[in-house]
């Protein structure tokens, strides 16, 4: 199958192809798998994050902290900006 795209549309897709470290092919062909499978489910929007934090080697406790600690550090900056 033969896409023709206008010139601009072109460049544009192989800059963002580029810019993601893919080659237009791959980055296009990603691309209508993604649109064509529908919208994604909880469990693969959240693959990537849990893969990370099972990589890190943070127990619950810990990231539970984490969170706690950026919870607080942005409710105090909300406060001071209430000021």
């Amino acid at each position: 199958m033969l896409i023709t795209l206008p010139d601009e549309l072109e460049k544009k897709l192989r800059r963002r192809a580029a810019d993601v470290g893919k080659d237009a092919n791959t980055f296009v062909r990603e691309a209508l798998e993604e649109k064509l499978h529908g919208p994604l489910t909880l469990d693969e929007i959240l693959a990537p994050f849990r893969k990370q934090v099972a990589q890190s080697g943070m127990t619950d406790a810990e990231l539970d902290r984490f969170y706690e600690d950026l919870r607080e550090e942005a409710w105090q900056e909300r406060q001071g900006s209430k000021r």
